[in-house]
C-alpha cells in the first residue's frame, strides 16, 4: 500500500457500500518535531486517540512523548486518549537487528509474522471500535521505515475500507 500524505476531513470521510464512514487510521512520528507541530498536525487531522506503538516509551530521549507526559498532555490539553500497545511493536531483538545493519527487507520479514502471531488485527478492531480517528505513533519521522506503517498496513489488508493517513 502506498503511503497516502493527504490529510482526510474527518467530517467528509467517503461512505462504505453501507453508508458508514469508512474507517481511517493516521500514524505519526514524532523525531525532530517540535511539541507546537506535532500537536498541530493531531488536531488538524482530528486525531481522538494516539496510540503509541513504541516498545519503550519512557525514555529520557523522549522528551515530550515519555509515556506519563504524553498521556497527560493529550488528554488534558486537547481531549485526545492515549494508549500504548507495545504488542504492536517489535521484539528487541528484531529492533536491535535492524539498528546494527539497517536491512529493511529483513526487518519486514521478521515483524510481519510477528504481527499475525500477537493478534494485531483483532488490536486494530478494537481499537476503531473505540476510537474514531486513531494515530499510531512511533518515533521515525516518516513511515516509510518505520514499524508503524506496517501495522498499518497490516490492519488494511485485514479491514475493508481502512484508509492510511501518514501525518
Amino acid at each position: 500500500m502506498t503511503a497516502d500524505r493527504r490529510l482526510l476531513s474527518i467530517d467528509s470521510r467517503p461512505p462504505t457500500a453501507d453508508g458508514e464512514e469508512a474507517a481511517v487510521v493516521y500514524t505519526i512520528g514524532y523525531s525532530r518535531k517540535p511539541l507546537a507541530t506535532f500537536i498541530g498536525q493531531l488536531r488538524e487531522a482530528g486525531v481522538d486517540a494516539v496510540i503509541d506503538v513504541r516498545l519503550r516509551n519512557t525514555s529520557h530521549l523522549a522528551g515530550y512523548t515519555k509515556r506519563d507526559d504524553l498521556a497527560f498532555l493529550l488528554q488534558e490539553g486537547f481531549g485526545i486518549a492515549y494508549e500504548h500497545h507495545p504488542e504492536l511493536a517489535p521484539t528487541p531483538e528484531i529492533h536491535g537487528a535492524y539498528r546494527e545493519d539497517g536491512d529493511w527487507a529483513v526487518y519486514e520479514a521478521d515483524f510481519l509474522p510477528l504481527l499475525a502471531e500477537r493478534g494485531a488485527e483483532e488490536i486494530g478492531r478494537e481499537i476503531l471500535a473505540r476510537h474514531r480517528a486513531p494515530c499510531l505513533l512511533c518515533f521515525e519521522p516518516t513511515a516509510e521505515h518505520c514499524h508503524r506503517r506496517l501495522v498499518a498496513e497490516h490492519w488494511a489488508t485485514h479491514i475493508p475500507g481502512l484508509t492510511i493517513v501518514h501525518l
